[in-house]
């Protein structure tokens, strides 16, 4: 082996280029078992983003379902999911162009086309659910109003005709509609402002008659204080979902008495946080067997739970992040990834209960040595309270740093603020391991997989204790001499890029930030942005304009005086979330006072990036910008 050669963090030569990282960033989703026949639906950077929708029948190979011109994407609540439904030949999706639902009968010829099914009339669907007896499609429909917030509510879309109808209607907002075996009953999640739905929602069930309208609905679980997740009928036509009601998310049934049970009483989250549609995290492998996916300090567990017994059995499996379950007749897909392994999907076999790889949609860019392994890291901060993160030290096959060199360190915050970090190989994060930089990404209070109580620290405090964790554990790397204290930079998106903004003008630890489609500005986004978070201020912070005093207090906007190192802003002009207003003031605000604040736009994203060449511009841009800042010198172009 090769001595590495010695060449100073952060000017590391990388393998791992920018366009390796865009090519690679493929997510999957939307797994749904139809029979033996799977479909999901993957994201494709290099055709500007566009979301196919493949199917993989049994020994077969691949198929291309909807196809480009279209991209599988609904809007509804901005962020979507749920955005197609299959029984037998049929295929319902819902396109991201003009919104209309499309058909697509797979019994005919390839290349199949697509059908529209809906006319155009401002409405949105997602969390489609094709109900075949009564020759419907049942879904959330969105209705943009003049003057108003839109309106949500339950539809039914006729097969036949495409004509939409209100199946119930009167709440805030609406998810899964899961009807049950027999195709007489209705279940519902519905929630209000100011409430998140991670925060407190109601479960009803509703009779369905037999002109398919829904008879009143009655409430079966959820309220104030109590978050309802993924409502869904075991082959029986038994309800279950997952309720937070003991500090954690488990698992429920209904009985017959109207009671609720909790299948299996655990410190662990089997339920993630319902920023899309469409999301799940069990399903029946048999009539008396759950196969379900948990969270537990962070990580992702792969379990079969006995329905009668209330027996949890681990999987072994070396996946670490898991997501989108679904079975049918004794198998299970989903998808899963590791520190060294993106996401990929997965099979289960309840008799073998072996875990097989089904599909992986591209090969590692990155051998696995090459790969930066994080450890989990729990450390002390503000309050007397725990921090969590996952620290990434520099990896590179062929290059090291002199012995009493330290690396410098970026911090990296995660959207929401109601999320995690993934445990899945990150390619961007190895972009910057690879290049001699120590990673921290951290899981602030706020964070969902340590329980109810750990994500309500967040309340009212966005913006203070997030920030302090961040702090925190960047002070306790460079203490343990782990790396470089002058050289730390913080960097992070939506949610997150508020969190960078914030660390800079608050606090004195960081060289240098990165905000990509961030918040600036608390009381512009309050009166600025679209429904579903509209509200969403009123516990993060408190509600306005009655606590207008903290809008204005927390809000870097105010503070830029206070501001004194280089920051980059990285924002898409078609941004109804963070609206681009917010990163363009907070530009103009520290360019005033002479200060570097690089803004790159990108005039056809939204919110998030999926472009190939805008993750390819704004990794090589933020790159270039850290090493300036740091005074690192690169033995050529690299990014």
């Amino acid at each position: 082996m090769a001595a590495k050669r010695k060449v100073p963090f952060g000017a590391w030569p990388s393998p791992l280029s920018a366009e390796a990282v865009a090519e690679g960033s493929v997510r999957l989703g939307g797994l749904a078992l139809d029979g033996k026949d799977v479909y999901w639906v993957e994201s494709r950077p290099a055709e500007q983003g566009r979301l196919a929708l493949l199917r993989k029948r049994d020994g077969g190979a691949v198929e291309e379902v909807v196809a480009a011109p279209y991209s599988v994407r609904t809007r509804v609540h901005e962020y979507g999911g749920g955005a197609f439904a299959v029984a037998g030949d049929l295929v319902i999706f819902a396109n991201d162009a003009d919104q209309r639902l499309y058909r697509i009968d797979t019994s005919r010829p390839t290349p199949w086309q697509a059908e529209v099914l809906t006319p155009t009339q401002g409405l949105r669907y997602a969390d489609l659910q094709i109900d075949r007896r009564l020759g419907r499609v049942i879904c959330v429909a969105e209705r943009a109003r003049t003057g108003g917030e839109p309106e949500n509510f339950l539809a039914s879309v006729s097969l036949a005709s495409g004509e939409v109808s209100v199946l119930a209607s009167g709440a805030d907002f609406y998810a899964f509609p899961r009807f049950d075996p027999a195709g007489n009953r209705l279940a519902f999640l519905c929630w209000n402002h100011p409430a998140m739905p991670w925060d407190a929602c109601e479960l009803h069930v509703a009779d369905i008659g037999a002109d398919g309208s829904l008879a009143p609905a009655a409430k079966v679980a959820g309220g104030a204080d109590e978050s309802i997740f993924q409502p869904a009928w075991s082959p029986t036509g038994v309800l279950h979902f997952t309720s937070d009601r003991s500090g954690f998310a488990n698992l429920y049934r209904t009985n017959a008495d109207g009671t609720q049970a909790c299948l299996c009483s655990a410190e662990a989250e089997f339920a993630t946080p319902l920023w899309v549609f469409g999301l799940s995290t069990y399903a029946w492998l048999d009539g008396e067997t759950i196969v379900c996916i948990f969270q537990k300090s962070g990580f992702w567990h792969l379990a079969t739970l006995a329905t009668q017994t209330g027996q949890l059995d681990t999987v072994a499996t070396d996946l670490t992040d898991l997501g989108s379950v679904s079975a049918h007749d004794g198998r299970a897909l989903f998808v899963g990834g590791s520190a060294a392994t993106a996401p990929a999907l997965y099979s289960l076999s309840a008799r073998s209960r072996e875990v097989q790889l089904f599909h992986r949609s591209s090969p590692a860019p990155v051998a696995a040595a090459a790969i930066a392994q994080p450890r989990a890291i729990s450390y002390p901060t503000s309050d007397g309270a725990t921090a969590h993160g996952l620290f990434y030290l520099p990896q590179n096959p062929d290059c090291e740093a002199s012995a009493a060199e330290r690396p410098p360190l970026l911090v990296i915050c995660h959207g929401g603020p109601t999320g995690s970090t993934s445990t899945s190989l990150s390619l961007t994060i190895q972009f910057w391991a690879s290049r001699g930089f120590a990673v921290l990404d951290v899981n602030y209070r706020g964070s969902t997989g340590y329980g109810r109580a750990y994500r309500k620290a967040l309340d009212g405090q966005w913006g203070i204790v997030d920030v302090q964790d961040c702090v925190a554990g960047a002070q306790m790397l460079a203490a343990q001499g782990l790396v470089d204290g002058k050289r730390m930079a913080i960097r992070g998106s939506s949610a997150g890029g508020f969190t960078v903004l914030c660390a800079l003008a608050f606090h004195h630890t960081f060289a240098a930030g990165a905000s990509y489609y961030g918040v600036s500005d608390l009381e512009a986004l309050a009166q600025d942005t679209h429904k579903f978070e509209s509200r969403y201020l009123d516990s993060l912070v408190g509600p306005y304009p009655e606590r207008r005093d903290l809008y204005r207090a927390r809000s870097p906007i105010h503070a830029a005086e206070r501001l004194s190192c280089p920051v980059i802003f990285f924002q898409g002009l078609q941004d109804r979330v963070v609206p681009p207003a917010q990163a363009e003031n907070m530009v103009a605000a520290l360019r005033s006072r002479g200060l570097a604040a690089p803004l790159v736009t990108f005039p056809d994203e939204q919110h998030g990036f999926r472009r190939k060449e805008t993750i390819v511009r704004a990794l090589g841009d933020e790159l270039a910008f850290y090493r300036e800042v740091f005074g690192i010198e690169a033995e050529k172009a690299d990014g």
